[in-house]
């Protein structure tokens, strides 16, 4: 039965996995490659370490904000009446950026592993091994850090302790920049010529002030807040926030409470105010319930509103929405705004209480024909045969899942096995 229920989710991950292993065989043949060339020692290590700076700044690439929204515009910018195949492939874009992080990221470790041992190998062999020590322990510092993440990086190690999750990722990012710095001086020390002649030659240089910036710009962007919080019931929040600057309908902010403490992305959503942006925080975790319960009169907002997976509904003709809860959130903005015919299947308990009258209300002006399933009243539907049944009343051309990570990769996986297009997060970050 475990084994019948994972297909299912390795389905509706298939394009991420495959970018995953064609990062992996591309290192691994890169790593071939010299083995087979006969290079010297330092010329490894130094092949080493550039192989592993180039993994880690695409890494860190894929996920900065500014690429990530230029790499989602550029796919959903393609003709319509491109072949709807095309269309579905490129509407796996957030999968690709997933694929090429994770691919890159276990690539940086495997380069510094390798790199690690050869240097332990000359200290322990080399008559004067005095700078191979300091080489060494900066090395074994840079791989325990990156090992470090990619532990608490897991899937059900995210899901289930997600703060030891951000913390390692912050802090441990922060220092293994740090720590790059420090190597690629001291391989540079080791070349016998000029320190900074040998820096300025060396990629890896370049490619750690790359990683630098990529890292500060959203902290550069920091702002503090003002919000107005109205709660309809004890499961969510409506946030307004005053940004003083329009924000494009389908995409997420992190706000946070404080700066350096626990970050949160949420959908935003359009607001009366044209300057204003809305946010719905439906409490699954500790920090969700005391937002709820204690309602902040500010936030900190961090980097630039980032394009997520609801964007890709440009790519189609007419999509079908499925939320399950607050899933609705993400929805809301392409639905309000987004000139893309579609029609809106949610499943929520009593939404008029949950979510207030209000919301409902606007959902509803936007989505008349809107398919509202209270699971109150009618326990749990058969999602995936209700999702098929309206993507074959409406004619849409793809159906985008928003819920939680168990009901999307199931939803999804079981949709693709009827032939159709289906989107939706997969919590890979």
């Amino acid at each position: 039965m475990a084994a019948h229920a994972a297909i299912p989710t390795r389905r509706a991950m298939l394009p991420f996995l495959r970018w995953l292993a064609f990062v992996l065989a591309g290192n691994v043949i890169a790593a071939a490659l010299v083995l087979v060339s006969g290079r010297s020692v330092p010329s490894v290590l130094a092949y080493s370490v550039t192989a592993a700076s180039i993994n880690v700044g695409l890494a860190a690439l894929v996920r900065q904000q500014y690429f990530v929204n230029v790499l989602f515009r550029m796919a959903t910018s393609v003709p319509l009446r491109w072949p709807l195949r095309v269309r579905s492939a490129l509407a796996q874009v957030h999968q690709f950026s997933g694929g090429v992080h994770v691919g890159c990221a276990l690539s940086a470790i495997g380069w510094f592993t390798a790199f690690t041992a050869m240097t332990a190998g000359a200290v322990v062999t080399g008559p004067d091994s005095g700078p191979e020590i300091v080489l060494l322990a900066v090395a074994t510092a840079i791989l325990a850090v990156l090992g470090a993440m990619a532990v608490c990086a897991r899937p059900t190690a995210r899901e289930q302790r997600h703060n030891r999750y951000e913390l390692t990722h912050r802090y441990g990012g922060w220092l293994s920049v740090v720590l790059f710095g420090v190597l690629t001086v001291l391989m540079a020390t080791r070349s016998g010529g000029s320190v900074v002649a040998g820096l300025a030659a060396s990629p890896g240089t370049w490619i750690v002030l790359a990683v630098a910036v990529f890292v500060l710009i959203p902290w550069l962007q920091l702002c503090h807040v003002p919000v107005s919080v109205v709660t309809p019931s004890e499961h969510v929040a409506l946030v307004t926030l005053d940004r003083g600057r329009r924000v494009q309908p389908g995409t997420a902010s992190r706000i946070a409470r404080r700066p350096l403490g626990e970050w949160h992305a949420f959908a935003d959503m359009p607001s009366s105010d044209a300057y204003a942006s809305r946010m719905a925080v439906s409490c699954g975790g500790d920090w969700t319930a005391r937002f709820i319960a204690d309602r902040p009169e500010s936030v900190w907002v961090r980097g630039v509103p980032t394009a997520g997976v609801v964007t890709v509904a440009r790519l189609f003709n007419r999509v079908v929405w499925v939320a399950t809860g607050s899933g609705i959130a993400p929805c809301l903005p392409q639905l309000l705004c987004d000139p893309t015919p579609g029609r809106l299947v949610w499943v929520t308990r009593n939404p008029e209480r949950t979510y207030g009258p209000e919301l409902l209300r606007e959902i509803l002006t936007a989505q008349p024909d809107a398919i509202l399933w209270d699971t109150d009243a009618h326990g749990q539907p058969d999602l995936a045969g209700l999702a098929y049944r309206v993507c074959r009343e409406t004619g849409a051309e793809a159906v985008i899942c928003i819920s939680n990570r168990k009901t999307t990769l199931r939803l999804v996986a079981q949709l693709r096995q009827r032939g159709m297009t289906a989107v939706g997060p997969i919590w890979d970050s």
